[in-house]
């Protein structure tokens, strides 16, 4: 028998690659895309390194998991023997969850090695889920999984078994070593579709989008966790950004500097970047105390990326010779380290990638989070059909870009509408403003990103068609949030007085925009109950240091059955931006 001292090996009678999800492949029906795990299992059989023989991985059946192309790679044989990695691991990024429905969450975090020799072998950790804050008592389901550096060394686990609407706390441990713990993280689960209004009551959500590592620090991610004001997390998409510094935000002055420096381009620069944004402590406090629903946009693989190509990328010859990586390969590995990173589900997917998907919140509302990018514009209508239907109080569409009609003519701009938001794709957005209204279908919200300034519109086919209607059959309002450190569309630079007399021109040009903002960063917080929606704006003066200064800087909300914004006696106030002449 070998004895080492950087390396120590340890048989593992439980662990399995298959509980780890992000070995399975992003998409059901893209088995290609998964980790060969009778590849990785093979590897550790016949590693270089010596390896103590101190006994053999008991047979496993290969996992049902309902996905037939994961089963063909996962399906290896367990008779041979397995070792895993026995020395100390660091939890580098902390925890999250994620994905929540009323039986289960996603649970998330990412061990690493401290020796790095031995990553020819799988690292084993253990993880609990408990109902006490301090993780102790008897867990209400625990369980083993592997990682290894195919993955990146990150852990997703389903967490089974769980109850409706409630609050859970979890842990990991190295399985080595169980000493060796990662932070208490905190999750909650969502109620069952058929659960009644008055016992989901009332839902809170931060919604975020846009966080530029360059241009500041990520201080609205801290907000809600300051004050415990949200019950849930939705991010519409840039979590993170492709550049180089200096081709889009220079961070050299605050500490900033965006990893690999270069537009990034393969699997290993996703993850490095990815990992760099998640050691914020803003955003990293908030995955760990947050249940977060996620999508995606253009920036998560590239600027203007769409499903057949992005702004300087396709799969042309030409494209494939911009960075030396052609489009699908590019965003394939953008998906697979979204993957990895992003405590979500795995997709299902038909042959475009597609993530979106609908959450029954009982009988409050349905959340329907769409791909405006890589999948197509077109919102499913049989979801707010079905929504209908099945009785459920409010439809909330999540999704990237600006819905409204916004035109900046006038403003000297180069173009006088934003062809990559809905404003380009009118007749998608049309036709399902022209099935809400033929149909009658009330109370839908739509929520949006993208845009780095804040938006509320009443949105109708009447107003889009520039009709002189009272009719607010059909009609929707939409809640689009400024980034969260993205500068803003006004101009990087511009003063907050300019930029007040930006959002005054808007909302006088624009007859369904109740109310711009365009110089703060930040986030906006929606709660959901069956009596309203209210959406509460937050303004961050200053992204340059990591801060804890906020300000509300307008509140706004919805009566059920009215589709548009409540209008108080006297007009609304709100404390930046301009609103509509005569209130909102």
């Amino acid at each position: 028998m070998v004895a080492l001292t950087l390396l120590a090996l340890a048989p593992l009678a439980l662990a399995s690659y298959s509980t780890n999800l992000v070995y399975r492949s992003p998409s059901v029906n893209h088995p290609q895309l998964a980790i060969p795990v009778h590849r990785v299992h093979r590897r550790s059989l016949h590693s270089e390194v010596p390896m103590d023989p101190l006994g053999p991985f008991p047979q496993e059946a290969a996992p049902s998991t309902g996905d037939e192309g994961y089963v063909k790679y996962a399906g290896a044989d367990w008779s041979n023997a397995e070792y895993i990695y026995s020395g100390s691991v660091n939890f580098t990024h902390s925890v999250a969850s994620g994905d929540p429905d009323d039986k289960s969450l996603l649970i998330w975090t990412r061990a690493e090695p401290t020796q790095i020799a031995a990553v020819d072998v799988p690292v084993c950790v253990s993880y609990a889920v408990y109902t006490t804050a301090d993780a102790s008592g008897t867990p209400v389901t625990s369980g083993t999984a592997y990682t290894s550096y195919d993955v990146d060394f990150t852990v997703k686990v389903e967490a089974t078994g769980l109850n409706a609407l409630s609050l859970y706390y979890y842990q990991f441990a190295n399985c080595a070593n169980s000493t060796e713990k990662s932070p208490i993280g905190r999750g909650r689960t969502a109620p069952g579709a058929d659960t009644p209004v008055d016992q989901v009551g009332t839902q809170r959500f931060a919604v975020y989008s846009c966080s530029n590592l360059p241009f500041g620090f990520f201080n609205a991610y801290g907000g809600p966790v300051r004050k415990e004001s949200v019950d849930y997390v939705i991010h519409l998409g840039d979590y993170i950004y492709e550049y180089k510094n200096g081709d889009y935000g220079n961070g050299a002055s605050i500490g900033r500097v965006p990893l690999p420096d270069k537009e990034i381009a393969t699997v290993s620069d996703y993850r490095t970047r990815i990992a760099q944004y998640r050691a914020d402590p803003d955003l990293q406090e908030n995955h760990r105390i947050f249940s977060w629903y996620t999508i995606w946009d253009d920036h998560d693989v590239a600027d203007q990326a769409w499903k057949a190509g992005t702004a300087n990328t396709n799969d042309t010859a030409f494209g494939c010779s911009i960075l030396g990586v052609c489009f699908s390969d590019r965003k394939a590995s953008a998906v697979r380290a979204w993957h990895e990173w992003q405590p979500m589900r795995q997709i299902a997917a038909d042959d475009k990638l597609r993530i979106w998907h609908n959450i029954e919140f009982g009988k409050l509302f349905d959340l329907s989070l769409l791909d405006t990018r890589n999948y197509d514009r077109d919102i499913t209508d049989l979801t707010l059909d079905a929504s209908v239907a099945r009785g459920a109080t409010w439809r909330i569409v999540g999704q990237q870009i600006v819905f409204g009609a916004l035109n900046y003519t006038g403003l000297g701009t180069s173009e006088t509408f934003d062809f990559d938001a809905w404003d380009g794709y009118r007749a998608n957005r049309n036709r399902f403003l022209q099935h809400i209204y033929d149909n009658s279908i009330d109370n839908v919200i739509v929520l949006s990103g993208d845009s780095h300034a804040n938006w509320v519109f009443e949105a109708s086919l009447t107003k889009v068609l520039g009709l002189n209607s009272s009719d607010t059959r059909g009609q929707l309002v939409e809640f689009a949030g400024t980034a969260v450190s993205s500068p803003s569309p006004f101009g990087q630079t511009l003063p907050l007085n300019t930029s007040a007399v930006v959002s005054e021109f808007l909302v006088a040009a624009n007859p369904d925009l109740l109310w711009s903002e365009g110089y703060y960063r930040g986030y906006y917080e929606l709660h959901v109950s069956a009596q309203n929606v209210t959406a509460n704006f937050f303004a961050l003066p200053d992204i340059l240091t990591r801060n804890s200064n906020e300000f509300q800087s307008g509140s706004f909300a919805v009566l059920a059955g009215t589709n548009q914004v409540q209008r108080p006696a006297g007009g609304g106030v709100v404390a930046a931006g301009a609103l509509q002449a005569g209130g909102y």
